[in-house]
């Protein structure tokens, strides 16, 4: 590729989180190639951008053992004729966006025959499942990290990494705009505001939602004054709206279309699924209750191959349960609902949190964008 040339460059990002990480680091590559050409497996967030979505990214959001099972050969028909078209194609460089089980497979086929592969958003090898490192030294080039003590790790495997910090972190504004979210969600200043954030995956709402809507039910009834809000991923309403009127007709519960940043400003606590959305809380420096459900085969397997006490990622950056994780049979509507009156009533905590929050967000916070540009423009000129 010569310097002048703009990219063609190749990408899968599965789910909401994978399209909107992988929307903000397009963002940067656009403006040093504005001639960029991106294709491949995305989202409504790449699409700003002009990518080309030959397969959307809900084809991916399955979480699991037994889910994905059920998935698998609808899974592996679609790598396969992706990694088919590409190696016809012959992009400049491969870019998977997390999802690790469905692109170090591809990335290891493509690399094989010469297609540059990088990885963005390391899979968390120190929380569990450390083999799968070999993995990734036959599937990546080069990795793009965005914890800070992730590098070190891939340096004593002998496998290129680079430090790029949380994309995240520059999206959101270090002060949370509160009163401007609710605002826009027609929320008053002075109202007790909860929002519910189940996951983005159909498995996830399937096993979290009736829960969630379950607790909201309940602190509804001990405290009438309560507002609800749940933002939905686009297409998954059909699915929700049933969850609500069977678990919490009367909670009141607001239901909007995207928007989970909005709910995050405004809300003075979160029941939260376990995932990238409990950084995102975070770095709005809410206070949260993570849950989280899935089917039993799946728990009984993940749950013998982690290697922390953790499962949230605020608790496992913290390195301490600095909130609850209630997981399977601990995240009952009652102890969620209890937990979230913990936090209600307890603003010096609140604001204990916030500021640990505060730390850790000007930590993640260095550009990723243009960080992450520069270490593919090294990678493509090698």
């Amino acid at each position: 590729m010569s310097e002048a040339q703009a990219p063609r460059l190749a990408m899968v990002a599965g789910e909401a989180s994978g399209d909107l990480l992988a929307g903000l680091l397009l963002g940067g590559l656009k403006a040093r190639w504005p001639e960029l050409q991106s294709f491949g497996i995305g989202g409504p967030k790449m699409a700003v951008h002009g990518f080309d979505a030959w397969w959307p990214h809900e084809k991916l959001a399955v979480r699991g053992y037994a889910e994905v099972l059920r998935h698998y050969r609808e899974l592996v028909g679609i790598r396969n004729q992706l990694g088919d078209r590409l190696l016809r194609e012959r992009p400049d460089v491969f870019i998977g966006v997390d999802a690790p089980d469905f692109n170090l497979g591809l990335e290891t086929r493509l690399k094989a025959q010469g297609i540059k592969t990088i990885h963005f958003i390391s899979p968390s090898i120190w929380a569990w499942r450390g083999k799968r490192i070999e993995k990734i030294r036959a599937a990546a080039d080069h990795v793009l990290c965005i914890f800070p003590f992730e590098p070190a790790i891939y340096a004593q495997h002998g496998i290129a990494a680079s430090y790029v910090g949380h994309p995240l972190a520059d999206a959101i504004p270090l002060e949370v705009p509160r009163e401007v979210s609710r605002s826009r969600l027609g929320l008053s200043a002075d109202a007790q505001v909860v929002a519910l954030l189940p996951g983005s995956r159909r498995s996830e709402i399937e096993y979290i939602a009736p829960r969630l809507l379950a607790a909201a039910e309940i602190m509804k009834r001990e405290r009438p004054a309560l507002r609800f809000v749940l933002p939905i991923v686009p297409g998954l309403r059909g699915m929700v709206e049933p969850m609500l009127a069977q678990n919490a007709p009367t909670a009141q519960v607001a239901l909007l279309e995207g928007q989970s940043h909005e709910a995050l400003a405004a809300c003075d606590v979160t029941l939260i699924a376990s995932g990238t959305a409990t950084l995102e809380a975070a770095l709005f420096k809410r206070p949260m209750v993570i849950a989280y459900v899935m089917h039993w085969i799946s728990w009984q397997m993940m749950k013998r191959m982690r290697y922390q006490p953790w499962v949230g990622l605020p608790n496992i950056l913290l390195g301490d349960f600095a909130v609850p994780e209630l997981l399977q049979d601990q995240a009952t509507p009652q102890k969620l609902a209890q937990a979230a009156f913990d936090w209600l009533d307890n603003p010096d905590g609140c604001t204990a949190l916030s500021h640990r929050f505060m730390n850790l967000h000007q930590q993640l916070r260095c550009n990723t964008a243009q960080a992450a540009t520069d270490a593919i423009e090294k990678i493509l000129r090698a």
